[in-house]
């Protein structure tokens, strides 16, 4: 298991390389060019400034989230074979600096959603919220606004210019159907996977986070089976999944271990976070302490480390504790607590490992 750290850039994250750098165990960073909108060719020189400032650190750029997907390609429109060939440009250009995983989603218009954003929990702690009955009150208007209003750094997937394109987005989605979705992903990989096979690189995609239609959008990458036929597209090692426990694991009908036992050769990033989810359908984010959530974090690092994961890992979203002020989700405490948690983990698995094979040949 090979650990790095998600950052968003200088003048936009409140963690600084200097301090990433100083979590035990952590080799890289996951990171983009947050700044430059969806279908958009990235420029070399932005990619060879971020590779100078991570290699300043001793850091690598082996993963990048995201290279996001133009709305043209979810829609299936003529304009978005334009889009596509800007993306196999950013593909060749990420390889020249050694990326070698691209996590990549298909949510329509929205990347993830929350309704609070700093909910309280019973130890004081603040953290992301998901209240299902909310969700389907809201206004998505008011909710990017909110959104925006309370966070001083800019949210991926929630930037404050989709509001003069959102009406357009809904009236454009209310035709496409799960199945027109589906088709659409497929003509993506279709296109880009051979150019990230020449290239060395797998593209990973991120399931729907919450993994449920939302605001009457259709969402495709949320259980085992569209797991399964998403693989199927395209056979080929290059197409990947970045498994996210967090996403996943907030419909406890998705078991995690059974998904990491069955695509674990087709795995090369996975974000390990935990979530509570309550009765009635309500999530909010904890630590990634296995009893302070719903999902089986020990469970979900044993079965990669006895499939002999090799691929990335980050921690994914932690709690704002001990009054830090940060990016929501994206503080630096108690995702470096999630890290050594994690680390904690793999290498008591790694030690019971080895004793049982001393044992095997001593008997």
């Amino acid at each position: 298991m090979r650990m790095v750290f998600r950052w968003f850039g200088e003048g936009n994250d409140t963690v600084p390389l200097k301090h990433i750098r100083q979590i035990p165990g952590v080799e890289g960073i996951v990171w983009a060019l947050h700044d430059i909108p969806a279908g958009e060719e990235w420029p070399m020189d932005r990619i060879v400034e971020v590779e100078r400032q991570a290699k300043e650190y001793g850091l690598h750029l082996d993963v990048v989230e995201s290279v996001n997907v133009h709305e043209d390609i979810k829609l299936g429109l003529p304009t978005r074979d334009v889009y596509i060939a800007n993306y196999i440009r950013t593909i060749e250009k990420l390889a020249q600096v050694g990326v070698k995983v691209i996590c990549y989603n298909f949510m329509p218009v929205f990347d993830w959603a929350r309704t609070d954003l700093f909910h309280q929990a019973e130890d004081g702690s603040t953290a992301l919220f998901f209240e299902k009955s909310k969700i389907h009150g809201i206004d998505p208007f008011e909710l990017v606004r909110t959104i925006n209003e309370n966070s001083t750094l800019t949210m991926p997937g929630w930037e404050p210019e989709r509001l003069a394109h959102l009406a357009l987005l809904f009236e454009a989605y209310k035709t496409i159907t799960e199945e027109d979705l589906w088709d659409n992903l497929a003509y993506f990989l279709q296109a880009v996977i051979p150019a990230a096979e020449k290239n060395g690189i797998q593209m990973a995609i991120h399931p729907d986070d919450p993994p449920w239609s939302i605001f009457g959008l259709p969402r495709i990458v949320t259980s085992q089976d569209n797991l399964r036929r998403l693989l199927g597209l395209y056979d080929s090692p290059a197409n990947a999944i970045t498994l996210c426990t967090g996403s996943l694991g907030a419909n406890p009908s998705n078991d995690l271990i059974a998904i990491i036992q069955e695509f674990h050769n087709r795995i090369p990033f996975t974000h390990i976070r935990n979530v509570r989810v309550y009765e009635n359908g309500d999530f909010i984010e904890t630590s990634h302490r296995t009893q302070d959530g719903t999902v089986d974090v020990s469970g979900v690092v044993k079965a990669y480390h006895d499939n002999g994961f090799t691929g990335y890992c980050r921690p994914d979203h932690g709690r704002h504790i001990w009054e830090e002020v940060c990016r929501p989700g994206y503080g630096l405490y108690d995702r470096a607590l999630g890290i050594m948690y994690l680390w904690g983990l793999w290498d008591a698995y790694c030690k019971a490992s080895i004793e049982a094979e001393k044992e095997s040949v001593a008997s």
